[in-house]
């Protein structure tokens, strides 16, 4: 080989020759530098450090860039419907739940209404550095999403500010546009908002399972307590719930139970790490097992009916109105007693529901019940019956208002003559033992507005007979009389004075009010009888007793002044008349209570509503068993039901009442009236009054008339009920008599009566005769004589207790 220089080759350019590696290249200033060799081979593909470098500062240039436009372009939305969807959570008097409405089961609470061991719990389970953490935790975040593509379980790797996020503004879809808004969100909030605020919205919008959103509703589903009663180990276990709410319910996933108790035992440890629980309190821990999942009963059995009776109540008065119960988060303490609503169920079931056969008794399948007691003294409405299932049969009996409230309205009438001073047309005071004719269609006398003669229940005719004993039988002719003797208006307005809404359909001014033609509800009844038993003074009833909206807002509640309706007179002497119609009348089987009761029986026009109004001094209650056809809601005659050919007031009314007031009543001293009776209110009748002509009120108590007579008077033949007979007369309730032969209600022997009550003989067959009675200890003294169709009677009386022998009872 030559040692000769190669002459050089040109480049393949043809741009002169190439310089060899490493060769020098001029500069302007006519100095040479080395110049960089170049990258050849596989080492071209590998970036520069620059082009890194300049790449990385690109990229964090960008994602500043990035994050900046994301900030400034998401904002914090307004909460979404669902999270803010609550329930309204209605309690007995004594705290106990009684039903949550809505589609949600979720009540907030303040995080002071959340115990501190519930609170250290959950951030154990979730987030341990939440107070000291930022709202978002890249490094976890890259932790989950690694083990979620390892296959190591799906984990979000989000902070509690996220979770927060996600269930209260966003909502639950797994896309990345809804991870990159939780993310700029949760940044935004951290900086408006405070942990502790965080916190609390986290546990009331958190899932635990059994359908209860927030950590109040999960506490009452699993254990039945409040959130601010959770200790370490029941709250170590829902907060252990919000990781897998489903699989971790041990009662419904037994076979899951070793993880839930795993996952139980991570939150303790951190409790205890974190420096939330001693060592000690959790070694000597057990699982705290849940109680059994309570089957979804929403408004079923009674709960339906009390719940829209309350919201009904509250959007009356103006407490709460409809749209904002709608969207819930009321905390509702009414006033329903818990033991006297079982109780008064119980006695609706016992008494009639119990003994329906709907299959092969159809009049079995019209009847319906309603009741309400209040307790007179508070206007409290402690316990009502709506009806046998409010997801069967949605109308309230104790609220509607479309079935006449019959005879339980006469009470009103009579309470309205005493308390407005109201004398018969012949002048006489009317009081329990003023005299009316009780015939039957009898027209009453000194109405202007037409003719109207009112058939009495059975077409039975009374004759010449007392208030008092007129309302032991619940004659209509005496109260259409009174009605318009009293004024119609007037007793329109002691109606209203006493509870009954002004607007009630068919209370008219119309002799007819006093036969009950006006379709009260049970409850507003419930509400006039409990004036009666408080003396007359009325305050509107209540159903609730507090309200708070959020846990925190207490909702201001009306006052109701109490007012005497009627006079003091007026209801303790309409008191004493009702405690005979239970003491000798129709609803003597309210003795069964065991307690001095006052009340009235009553029925709708063609039995289509059975009534029973009644009060000790301590409950009034109203109970009304009505016939509705279940398909057409046409109100239906009760002819038949309960294998019965009718049901009456006296019937199964006054028996659920006398089991509903004893079994209420348990327990307490029984206490007796305190009665203020006005002038001339004796417990019987005085032996006569000054001769009126028949039909104007004012009666002859010194003669019987002419024929047969169901009531009150002396006959040559048979009497229904206290009266003198040729016979004998039993032992009961009457205001005195005199017989052919022995008495034995009053210690009469062959005519003579001792000891004060009254003597006297009767002889039959004269068509005329005289009737003389001595009244002595200072009452009255006195001959009256009439003409009677049977015999002559002297009669001599000592007390006020005497009836002497007239006959009328």
């Amino acid at each position: 080989m030559s040692d000769e220089p190669q002459p050089q080759q040109p480049n393949q350019s043809g741009g002169g020759p190439t310089e060899p590696p490493g060769a020098a290249e001029e500069t302007k200033g006519g100095e040479k530098k080395t110049k960089r060799p170049g990258r050849t081979g596989w080492r071209r593909i590998i970036p520069t450090w620059r082009t890194v470098l300049g790449t990385f500062v690109i990229g964090i240039l960008l994602l500043i860039g990035l994050f900046f436009l994301g900030y400034s372009m998401v904002k914090i939305p307004a909460a979404n419907a669902f999270a803010t969807k609550q329930s309204n959570v209605f309690l007995y008097a004594d705290g106990s739940q009684l039903a949550r409405d809505g589609e949600v089961n979720r009540e907030n609470v303040t995080l002071a209404q959340v115990s501190a061991d519930a609170q250290h719990a959950v951030l154990a389970a979730e987030d341990r550095d939440f107070y000291t953490e930022s709202a978002v935790d890249p490094k976890a975040m890259l932790r989950a999403a690694w083990n979620t593509a390892t296959g190591k379980g799906t984990q979000s790797g989000s902070t509690i500010t996220q979770q927060y996020v996600k269930n209260y503004y966003l909502a639950q879809e797994q896309t990345v546009t809804r991870k990159v808004k939780e993310f700029f969100i949760s940044i935004k909030l951290d900086r408006s908002e405070s942990k502790a605020d965080i916190l609390e919205g986290y546990l009331n919008t958190s899932y635990f399972g059994r359908n209860a959103y927030g950590i109040q509703a999960a506490a009452q589903a699993y254990y039945g307590k409040d959130a601010t009663d959770l200790d370490p180990a029941r709250a170590a276990y829902l907060a252990a719930l919000v990781n897998a709410p489903s699989e971790y319910d041990v009662v419904a996933h037994p076979e899951n139970k070793a993880a839930a108790v795993a996952r139980w035992n991570y939150v303790l440890d951190g409790m205890v790490k974190k420096g939330w629980l001693s060592q000690s309190k959790r070694a000597g821990m057990k699982f705290p097992m849940p109680k059994e999942q309570t089957a979804s009963t929403g408004m079923s059995g009674q709960r339906g009916y009390l719940v829209e009776a309350v919201k009904s109540y509250l959007v009356k008065n103006k407490i709460v109105d409809a749209d904002s119960l709608e969207a819930g988060g009321y905390r509702i303490t009414t006033t329903i007693q818990k033991d006297k609503q079982n109780a008064f169920v119980k006695a609706v079931d016992d008494k009639v529901m119990s003994k329906l056969d709907k299959k092969n008794n159809k009049a079995d399948n019209y009847v319906r019940a309603g009741g309400a007691s209040v307790d007179p003294k508070t206007g409290n409405v402690v316990a009502m019956y709506g009806g046998i299932d409010y997801v069967k049969q949605y109308t309230n009996g104790a609220t509607r208002g479309d079935f006449q409230v019959g005879s339980t309205f006469k009470p009103f009438v009579f309470a309205s003559a005493v308390d407005n001073g109201s004398t018969t047309q012949s002048g006489q005071t009317i009081t329990p033992n003023t005299y009316y004719d009780g015939t039957n269609k009898r027209a009453v006398q000194g109405w202007p507005g037409g003719s109207y003669a009112p058939e009495n229940e059975d077409e039975k005719s009374y004759g010449e007979i007392t208030v008092r004993k007129a309302t032991d039988l619940s004659v209509n002719a005496v109260y259409a009389q009174m009605a318009v003797d009293v004024g119609p208006s007037k007793v329109k307005q002691t109606a209203v004075d006493l509870g009954i809404p002004s607007d009630t359909k068919d209370l008219q001014p119309y002799p007819s009010i006093a036969l009950g033609t006006a379709t009260a509800s049970v409850l507003d009844m419930a509400e006039a009888y409990a004036t009666l038993a408080n003396h007359g003074k009325h305050g509107t009833y209540t159903m609730v007793q507090k309200v708070t909206r959020d846990g925190t807002e207490d909702i201001k509640l009306p006052q109701s002044p109490t007012k005497q309706a009627v006079s003091r007179q007026a209801a303790d002497t309409t008191t004493s008349i009702l405690q005979s119609v239970v003491d000798n009348g129709t609803a003597i089987a309210a003795q069964a209570a065991g307690r001095p009761a006052a009340g009235k029986t009553g029925t709708a026009e063609e039995d289509t509503a059975a009534w029973f109004a009644g009060y000790t001094p301590d409950l009034a209650t109203v109970v009304s068993v009505m016939g509705q056809d279940p398909v057409t809601a046409a109100h239906k005659s009760l002819y038949g039901a309960l294998g019965l050919a009718r049901i009456n007031g006296g019937g199964a009314p006054t028996e659920i009442w006398s089991q509903y007031t004893k079994d209420a009543l348990e327990g307490t001293t029984a206490s007796s009236f305190d009665l203020d009776l006005q002038p001339g209110a004796e417990t019987v009748a005085p032996p006569s009054q000054n001769p009126a002509t028949p039909g104007t009120g004012g009666q002859d108590n010194g003669g019987t008339t002419g024929g047969n007579q169901d009531n009150g008077g002396t006959t040559g033949g048979a009497q229904d009920n206290g009266g003198t007979t040729d016979g004998s007369t039993t032992a009961g309730p009457t205001d005195g008599g005199t017989t052919d032969g022995s008495t034995t209600d009053g210690s009469t022997t062959s005519g003579t009566t001792t000891s004060g009550t009254d003597s006297g003989t009767t002889t039959s067959g004269t068509d005329s005769g005289t009737s003389t009675g001595t009244t002595t200890d200072g009452t009255s003294t006195g001959t009256t004589t009439g003409t009677t169709d049977a015999g002559t009677t002297t009669g001599t009386t000592a007390g006020d207790d005497g009836g002497g022998g007239f006959g009328f009872q």
